[in-house]
This record gives C-alpha cells, structure tokens and sequence, in this order.
C-alpha cells in the first residue's frame, strides 16, 4: 500500500473561506478518483508556529494508482486553486505494509 500526505500552508487573504472550499475539492475526489482507497483531510487547530493550516492523507493499492490520481483531471482541479491560495505545502509518500 502506498500513503500519500501532504500538509498545506494558506496564504493570509481569505485564509478561512479557502480552507473551507480546497476541504470539500479534495473530499470530493474520493468516488471520482479510481484508484483512491482512503482519504482524510484535517483542518489545523494547533496553534504552534511549526503547524501548518490543512491535511491530505491519502492511500493507494499501488503507486501506479498514486501516479493516476496525480494526472486525474479532478485532481488537477483541486490541484490548480490550491496552488493560488497556499504559501507552501509539503508532502511525504512512502509504502507501508
């Protein structure tokens, strides 16, 4: 199985309302994307300086499944309005059995 995380950091404008909508895209993946076997995606309430704002964690059979989802139109969309409303995001991909 292969997990996929990825912890995003919002920029200030609309911080909330943006947070609010990229939530629903990415949940909404799951149904539409083949390949997606789980998903849950967390809205930050941890104060620290080192916390970022939201969460993906994502699971796959395969990493050919993973690569698809990439590429998955309907990730892309989700994908595209993120990219213009984070400062940053990280991610982490690894296998677990």
């Amino acid at each position: 199985m292969i997990v996929h995380i990825v912890m995003f950091k919002f920029k200030d404008e609309n911080k909330k309302a943006n947070m609010i909508q990229a939530k629903q895209m990415l949940e909404n993946l799951m149904g539409a994307v083949p390949g997606l076997r789980s998903m849950d995606v967390g809205m930050n309430f941890s104060e620290e300086e080192r916390a970022m704002d939201l969460s993906i964690i994502t699971s796959f059979e395969s990493k050919e499944n993973l690569d698809a989802y990439a590429i998955h139109p309907e990730h892309l969309k989700a994908v595209d309005f993120i990219k213009e409303v984070v400062e940053y995001s990280k991610v982490v991909d690894y296998h677990r059995e």
